[in-house]
């Protein structure tokens, strides 16, 4: 075969090369076409009740409907997210393993120095989902009603305060760090590897600055009190309530999540992905839904998705290294 191969002329060789490259590049496109011919796994970098995993379940099951194939949510929470993102960086780049782009991506890379990956290098951005803005709690037990009598309180008694969060760069931690830097205030960040919740609503935590949707139900039910929220403008679904940043000029603070894939991931598959995204999020019912979580849907093309994940790695990275926040 390699004798034939070797007599055949300069110009016939390279038509059948050229042939044979574009038949496996028609094989490609085809094989995306079809996608998903099986389940497709979203990988949650946090616990079941977080923010990420509420969210992921929101849209994994409009995928569902939408492809016709299951979107089965796991759960693969640790080291601050790295352990499901690099899960999702080793995968196949079919469309099969996707992953659930939070904040903390675009913190770790300022947080650690030594990651095993470039988040911005190695996963493919599909589609913006949802960001939501956090909340001040307390639990009912603590004196302070308001920000200002919580800064008051925090000064008085430094070191006092435990504050937890789902890990070093989540958004519970973050918010935390950046309210304590703008408030000049000593609070004790407590990371769980678990849900936190059940020691906030347990008074065990005193205070804590979770996604709107990780603690609505609690505040509604009065098993906590909410002080308020982190983005720069009130929420509809805490009415009435200020934010942080009437009381701490300047602060604010949103959760961020999205769709990601491995490098590599055909782009007739992320098209497929991001056309689908939207169309949920354009969807009155998912609508509906995320508003009674207390999150807002933020539909981009994927261009602009990896533009604002770019943009907010390089905004945040300055606050941190301003702030003198590192991973400990």
């Amino acid at each position: 075969m390699l004798q034939t191969i070797m007599r055949l002329p300069r110009r016939r060789f390279l038509c059948l090369a050229a042939g044979t490259t574009a038949l496996a590049a028609t094989a490609r496109v085809a094989s995306a076409l079809d996608y998903p011919t099986r389940s497709v796994y979203l990988i949650v970098q946090y616990f079941a009740g977080s923010l990420s995993d509420i969210v992921s379940r929101v849209i994994a099951q409009w995928l569902s409907k939408r492809l016709e194939q299951q979107v089965i949510v796991e759960d693969q929470p640790g080291a601050g997210g790295s352990v499901a993102t690099e899960f999702v960086i080793r995968a196949r780049p079919d469309g099969y393993t996707l992953l659930n782009i939070v904040s903390a991506n675009i913190w770790n890379a300022t947080l650690y120095d030594n990651l095993s990956f470039n988040f911005i290098r190695d996963i493919a951005p599909v589609a913006c989902i949802s960001r939501t803005p956090g909340v001040m709690v307390v639990h009912p037990s603590f004196p302070a009603k308001t920000v200002p009598e919580f800064v008051a309180y925090a000064k008085a008694n430094p070191s006092k305060i435990n504050v937890p969060s789902g890990g070093i760069g989540s958004f519970p931690h973050v918010a935390a760090e950046l309210f304590k830097f703008m408030a000049g205030v000593d609070l004790v960040h407590v990371p769980y590897r678990s849900s936190y919740v059940p020691d906030l609503l347990s008074g065990q935590m005193q205070a804590a600055f979770p996604p709107i949707p990780t603690v609505i139900p609690h505040i509604r039910d009065g098993k906590l009190r909410a002080l308020a929220v982190t983005d720069a403008t009130p929420s509809p679904a805490l009415p009435g309530l200020l934010s942080i940043g009437e009381f701490v000029p300047g602060y604010e603070a949103t959760a961020l999540n999205g769709l990601g894939a491995p490098r590599g991931t055909p782009a007739e598959i992320i098209d497929k992905l991001n056309a689908a995204v939207n169309a949920g999020l354009a969807d009155a019912k998912i609508q509906a839904q995320l508003a009674e979580l207390g999150t807002v849907a933020a539909p981009m093309t994927t261009a602009e998705f990896g533009k604002f994940v770019v943009d907010e790695t390089v905004r945040w990275g300055k606050l941190f290294k301003a702030a003198g926040i590192k991973a400990q």
